[in-house]
C-alpha cells in the first residue's frame, strides 16, 4: 500500500530540496492508516503556486487561482496544492475568495471532517491536529471545529458525511450529525452533478442501509431533484447497489418519474430502462418461450445482476416470479439452447425479404423479423434461409 506514496515521493523530496514544506493530505491518508485501497494522491505544501512552476520541468495550472497545479513525473499526475484558508462560501457552494498561507494548521483546519484532515510526511509520519486517527480508531466521523460552520460553509459536506458513514460503515458523531440536520435544507442550493457524485457512492457503499437511514432521518431526498418525488423511507438497501438499479428499484416500486433533472447520461438512462424492462418481462414469464424471448431481448450480463439481486428485489416488492420457475440454472439451460441470440444471428435480413416478397421497405420489414425471430425461438422453423423464406410465404401477410 505504500507504493502510491513511494512513486510519489520525488515530488515531495524535490519541493523540500528548494525550501518548502510538503506533505501528502487527505483521502490518501485515510485510506493508508484504515488499509483501504489507495486510488489517488494528492500533496500539499507551503510552496506558492508561482513556486510550484519554477520548481518543475512540467506542470499544468490546472486550478492555479486556488493553489493546485498538477505536476507531470514520469507517466503520473499527482496534484499539488498551496496551504490555503478560505474566505466565507457563496450559496453554501464555494468560497468568495481562498488565500494562501505557509501554515500546515491553516490549512487542514478548513476541511470538513476529522479524518480527511490529515497530513503525512515522505517518512509515513502522520500529522493529526484534529484527534483524526482517534475518530478512525472509534469509527466515527466527526466535523473539523463548529459542525454548523463547516455546513454552512459547503452543504455537501452533508452528503459526504452520510457517504463516508456508507464507504466506512462508521457512526456519525452526535454533534455533528446535529449540525447536518440544522442545515439540511441548503443542499438545495447544490448543482445536481455535485449530489450526483455523492449519491453515486453512498448507494455502493458497504454500509448503505445505515446511510440510508440517516439520509432519510435528516429528511435529505426532500431537497435533491427526482429522489424527492418517491417516498424514500419504502426503499430497502441491505446491499450496495448501483445509483441505477436504484432508480429502477424506485421507478418500478412507485411509479415512473422523469429522470432529466439528474443530468445523468444517456447510458445510464438507458441502464435504467433496461432494467425496468426486463424485470417487469420476467414477472410476467408464464413459459419458456417467455424465457427465451427475454434472454434474446435483454442483454445477459443484465440478467446475471438482476438474478443476483433477486432478495432485495423481493424486498422491495418489485420481482413477484417464483424462483422455481426463474433461477440461474434455469437461465444457463435454455441460454446454452437458444437457436439464436440476437437479429444478428438470423439468416435473413431486411433486403432478403424485400426481394423474395417483392415489396418495398417499410414498418413491415422489422414487424416480420419479429416474427421470425418468435417462430424461431418457439422451435417452430430452423434458422435456415430457405426455411424461413418458405415460411414467411405462408405465415406473413404484407
Amino acid at each position: 500500500m505504500k507504493k502510491a506514496f513511494n512513486d510519489a515521493r520525488p515530488i515531495l523530496d524535490t519541493i523540500e530540496q528548494h525550501g518548502y514544506e510538503a506533505y501528502f493530505v487527505g483521502g490518501a491518508v485515510r485510506d493508508f492508516i484504515l488499509e483501504r485501497p489507495i486510488n489517488d494522491v494528492d500533496i500539499t505544501t507551503s510552496a506558492m503556486p508561482d513556486e510550484i512552476e519554477t520548481i518543475f520541468e512540467r506542470t499544468i495550472p490546472i486550478g492555479k487561482e486556488h493553489g493546485t497545479i498538477n505536476v507531470l513525473y514520469d507517466d503520473d499526475q499527482y496534484e499539488v496544492t498551496t496551504y490555503r484558508t478560505e474566505s466565507d462560501y457563496v450559496d453554501h457552494r464555494r468560497p468568495d475568495h481562498v488565500a494562501f498561507v505557509r501554515e500546515l494548521k491553516e490549512d487542514l483546519k478548513r476541511r470538513d471532517f476529522t479524518i480527511n484532515a490529515l497530513a503525512m510526511d515522505k517518512d509515513f509520519q502522520v500529522v493529526d491536529y484534529f484527534e483524526g486517527k482517534k475518530d478512525m480508531r472509534l469509527r466515527q466521523i466527526r466535523a473539523v471545529g463548529e459542525p454548523a460552520e463547516r455546513f454552512t460553509e459547503d452543504a455537501l459536506r452533508i452528503l459526504r458525511g452520510v457517504r463516508f458513514q456508507s464507504q466506512l460503515d462508521f457512526e456519525i458523531e452526535t454533534h455533528t450529525f446535529r449540525g447536518m440536520a440544522a442545515q439540511i435544507h441548503d443542499i438545495k442550493y447544490l448543482s445536481i452533478e455535485r449530489i450526483v457524485v455523492e449519491l453515486k457512492k453512498l448507494f455502493h457503499g458497504v454500509a448503505v442501509e445505515k446511510a440510508l437511514k440517516s439520509m432519510n432521518h435528516l429528511g435529505a431526498f426532500n431537497d435533491i431533484p427526482v429522489f424527492k418525488s418517491f417516498d424514500m423511507k419504502r426503499l430497502k438497501l441491505s446491499t450496495p447497489l448501483s445509483m441505477d438499479f436504484v432508480l429502477a428499484i424506485l421507478k418500478l416500486q412507485q411509479g415512473s418519474v422523469q429522470l432529466k433533472p439528474l443530468k445523468i447520461s444517456n447510458q445510464e438512462l438507458q441502464t435504467i430502462q433496461t432494467y425496468e424492462k426486463a424485470i417487469a418481462q420476467i414477472n410476467a414469464i408464464q413459459s419458456k418461450f417467455d424465457i427465451d424471448k427475454l434472454l434474446f431481448q435483454i442483454d445477459i450480463q443484465c440478467i446475471y445482476s438482476i438474478i443476483s439481486k433477486t432478495d432485495i428485489l423481493k424486498e422491495n416488492d418489485v420481482l413477484h416470479v417464483s424462483p422455481f420457475i426463474f433461477n440461474k440454472q434455469v437461465v444457463e439451460t435454455r441460454y446454452a439452447q437458444l437457436p439464436i441470440t440476437s437479429f444478428n444471428d438470423l439468416a435473413v435480413n431486411g433486403h432478403d425479404l424485400m426481394t423474395h416478397l417483392n415489396q418495398r421497405g417499410g414498418p413491415w420489414i422489422k414487424a416480420t423479423l419479429n416474427q421470425i425471430v418468435d417462430a424461431i425461438l418457439k422451435r417452430d422453423i430452423i434458422n435456415d434461409k430457405d426455411e424461413i423464406l418458405k415460411w414467411v410465404k405462408q405465415h406473413v401477410e404484407v
